[in-house]
């Protein structure tokens, strides 16, 4: 599900769960297994990436769809751990986009220090709104830490897909590599970043990120009403639609 390698002190972690990666209780649960791993390896740095055409598409919409309420009840806290893992995690974290990062994918690769994507026709975006569902409340924190103004709320609402030298104009990643130098470009900007001091860095990080986690975790309700309004019959509807509008309901 997520396979752990290392290159001298930095981890590479493969997201590997299925055609598109999507963001259900096992992925997220594994993936906070995973970072807690990586931080007792002591490991300097890391990598997250993808298999196949997708970093990762973000929730698995079709479970959602057969399972309503119990994916809800199941994926959600993992969501909310594995978010607040991601975006606090002390140490240097490079994404490496090797296709679609959308809805909750893009959002993991927001809360990276740096993201590379490799070159091709893959999008990334929040799709969350053109979805009809809610963001958790860590995913809106990371989202609203990572992207500026003026381009934060039109993304959010607009739910734009933008092909790779679109999202390095927005700020959504940082740099666009041949998709033969994607993991090797990561690893060279994961090592820039631990090249500074581990302390030095992690208080830094902190210090940027403290405000929207302290933000994150005195907004417990909102996931409250979050998870109502995910598991309503509007928003399956809403789902519904934007499934036949896109797979064909597959």
């Amino acid at each position: 599900m997520i396979d752990i390698s290392f290159e001298e002190r930095v981890a590479i972690l493969r997201l590997d769960h299925g055609p598109v990666n999507a963001l259900d209780g096992e992925l997220l649960a594994a993936l906070v297994e995973a970072l807690d791993e990586i931080e007792r390896s002591r490991s300097a740095a890391a990598v997250i990436t993808g298999t196949g055409a997708a970093f990762s598409a973000g929730a698995d919409l079709i479970r959602l769809m057969n399972e309503g309420f119990g994916y809800i009840e199941d994926a959600g806290p993992h969501a909310g751990r594995a978010f607040e893992r991601m975006f606090t995690i002390p140490l240097p974290m490079v994404a490496a986009i090797n296709g679609h990062a959308i809805a909750g994918g893009c959002v993991l690769a927001l809360a990276c220090d740096h993201r590379v994507s490799q070159e091709g026709d893959h999008r990334m975006g929040l799709a969350e709104l053109k979805v009809g569902v809610p963001f958790p409340t860590w995913a809106l924190e990371t989202v609203r830490y990572a992207i500026a103004q003026p381009h934060l709320q039109r993304l959010l609402y607009s739910g734009r897909l933008a092909k790779p030298e679109e999202a390095l104009s927005l700020g959504l990643i940082d740099e666009i590599v041949p998709p033969d130098e994607l993991v090797n470009a990561a690893l060279d900007a994961a090592r820039r970043l631990a090249s500074i001091p581990a302390a030095t860095f992690a208080l830094t990080k902190k210090a940027l990120r403290g405000p929207f986690a302290d933000r994150a975790r005195s907004t417990t309700s909102f996931d409250e009403e979050g998870a109502a309004i995910w598991s309503s019959q509007e928003t399956r509807d809403s789902v519904q639609r934007f499934i036949d509008r896109t797979i064909g309901g597959r």
